[in-house]
């Protein structure tokens, strides 16, 4: 199997494992070829990919090649460390998708596999996998989570009627999505005018989830509220992140309303924009838009980004969107 197609099967691999819910583990697959050997990252205090996949490779691992997406680990942790593992495994070769950035990692489980005579190589699919860890990433480079604002509106840019309505803007596959949507962030938050308005409870129903998320209120939220018990915090929303981040919070699903998505937006603290756009208009400047507060002063000063993916859902369309 070449390099490049046994990498993007360890990258399927690793999607499991952000599935089960190992975060704030990175998730990680690993591929042992040849004999297509595999093995996902487990939620704690389980075992890393390499280790599965030794595991089901056996003597079959000594003189083979290990195709892992993040860089094995050097530092005793929960069990042998991986880079030592696959040393006393006898294994030939070793395809490293990218380097570990955390500070106590980078650099130390290549140098510990090229130190016993193993071959290294690095690279391959690194955009993909850069891509799948980007929380992991945000997360140990900068201490706060990867920042994901999710919206709804009409096709009119509209999320709800002059009178607050906004149940329902989109259908029932979009709201499945939504659900889905939540279960693969560590956080989700909204601010307190919504848990006033809405009274939501930022649970994940509909679709199966390995566990819930954190429920985050900017603000106060009521002793009776559904969303209790959540995290309340305040204060500028860069030392909100930084709190999360101290929390283990890699990645944040912000729901809004208009008034926290204008500031997150207007702040540059967004990585990621998930809209859901259905086929409705309102059809006045009367409803209320995705953003609250002042936009762009001029067309030179529109924030542009570039379009991710674009998913038909039911009537409805998900564009996600990146900067």
């Amino acid at each position: 199997m070449a390099d490049n197609d046994a990498m993007r099967r360890a990258v399927e691999i690793a999607e499991r494992a952000r599935a089960a819910g190992v975060s704030p583990r990175p998730w990680v697959g690993c591929v042992i070829e040849p004999g297509g050997f595999e093995g996902a990252t487990e939620p704690r205090p389980g075992r890393h990919a390499e280790a599965v996949a030794l595991a089901a490779a056996g003597d079959a691992a000594h003189g083979a090649t290990a195709y892992v997406t993040l860089e094995p680990c050097a530092l005793p942790g929960h069990g042998e460390p991986c880079a030592a593992a696959l040393i006393g495994a006898g294994v030939r070769r070793v395809v490293v998708g990218i380097e570990d950035p955390d500070p106590h990692a980078a650099g130390r489980g290549i140098a510990s596999l090229r130190a016993a005579g193993i071959d290294v190589e690095l690279g391959p699919e690194a955009d993909a996998i850069r891509r799948q860890l980007a929380p992991y990433l945000i997360h140990r480079t900068t201490g706060r989570p990867f920042v994901t604002l999710k919206l709804a509106a009409t096709l009119d840019g509209r999320t709800a009627a002059p009178d607050g309505s906004s149940r329902w803007i989109t259908g029932e596959a979009a709201r499945r999505d939504a659900h889905r949507l939540r279960a693969e962030h560590d956080a989700v938050l909204v601010g307190a005018g919504t848990v006033k308005a809405d009274d939501p409870e930022l649970t994940v129903r509909h679709v199966d989830a390995a566990r819930q998320p954190l429920r985050v209120v900017l603000g106060r939220a009521p002793a009776g509220a559904k969303v209790q018990p959540c995290v309340e915090v305040d204060g500028p929303l860069e030392a909100v992140l930084d709190e999360l981040g101290t929390r283990d919070v890699m990645s944040l699903l912000v729901e809004g309303g208009a008034t926290v998505a204008g500031a997150f937006h207007r702040a540059g603290l967004v990585d990621r924009y998930v809209v859901y756009l259905a086929p409705a208009f309102l059809g006045g400047d009367d409803g209320r838009p995705l953003f609250a507060g002042p936009g762009a002063p001029t067309m030179a000063d529109v924030w542009r980004g570039r379009v991710g993916s674009v998913t038909q859902l039911g009537d409805d369309v998900r564009i996600d969107v990146t900067s």
